[in-house]
């Protein structure tokens, strides 16, 4: 028997209605059109990233830049974020606050920065040409855009390694240190261990969000093309939908693939 305070079925329709008419509208018909678009062309078009030289050079240059922005983003994010987790000192939240800064910031504002730095106009050539070795600049190039993704990663991950860090059990690295376990000993058996699942989640984010990234690539890619910007000059400045489409299907394909890798590693390294 439903009990008189459960909502009734028609209740329930109706509030269910605009959420499913919102993801239909927003979600579910853009994809549905961004998988049909390449078929106009020929069933060819949905495998053009790996058969024109050029896309494919984009989608490689893309994965390179990601995957080593990733590895360093990791890296300096643990050594910072374990390092804040484990010292009290005065200026503490100062400092945390200061490094996560970044975070509101646009990938355009980050662009900017390193233009400034790094740039034609930047400090660099400034102090370069005053020199007399003429305007060195490094901002529009593989350097300039590795950089500015790591400058806009870095944030995230050192916020979540502090909370992690912070978060896991003291007694076991004390456990691990009165059974004489050296420095590096306690970081293989204790800290690698348990920040494992947060290394690989934070990996998966920072990979997808350099895969993705738009604002800066658009900003600093002048020399170094990386497939969102390929995407953005296929759709609009040749107005070549299909392939514009191909391409968005190849990157979502990669980053989707990674982000469900991390879910199921994270799931199996937690257990």
């Amino acid at each position: 028997m439903r009990s008189g305070f459960g909502p009734s079925r028609p209740l329930l329709l109706a509030c269910a209605a605009p959420a499913a008419a919102f993801f239909a509208a927003f979600w579910l018909l853009p994809v549905a059109r961004l998988l049909a678009l390449p078929a106009r062309d020929g069933w060819a078009t949905y495998f053009v990233v790996l058969t024109n030289p050029r896309y494919l050079q984009s989608l490689l240059q893309t994965l390179g830049l990601s995957l080593a922005v990733t590895f360093a983003t990791l890296l300096i994010g643990a050594l910072v974020g374990i390092t804040l987790a484990r010292q009290r000192f005065h200026g503490r939240q100062l400092l945390l606050s200061l490094l996560t800064l970044p975070l509101s910031f646009p990938g355009v504002i980050i662009g900017f920065f390193m233009i400034l730095l790094g740039g034609r106009q930047g400090v660099l050539a400034d102090i370069s040409n005053s020199l007399g070795w003429g305007r060195v600049t490094f901002a529009y190039g593989l350097l300039g855009l590795f950089l500015a993704y790591l400058y806009f990663s870095l944030p995230r991950a050192i916020a979540t390694y502090t909370a992690a860090a912070e978060a896991m059990d003291a007694q076991l690295e004390e456990a691990a240190r009165s059974m004489g376990a050296s420095r590096w000993r306690v970081a293989r058996d204790v800290w690698i261990p348990e920040l494992a699942p947060t290394t690989l989640a934070c990996g998966a984010i920072v990979f997808a969000t350099a895969m993705g990234a738009f604002g800066t690539a658009f900003t600093l890619s002048a020399k170094f093309e990386v497939l969102p910007i390929t995407i953005y000059n296929e759709f609009t400045n040749y107005a070549n939908f299909s392939l514009a489409a191909s391409l968005s299907i190849a990157l979502g394909v990669i980053t989707w693939a990674v982000l469900w890798l991390s879910r199921r590693a994270s799931g199996s390294a937690a257990i």
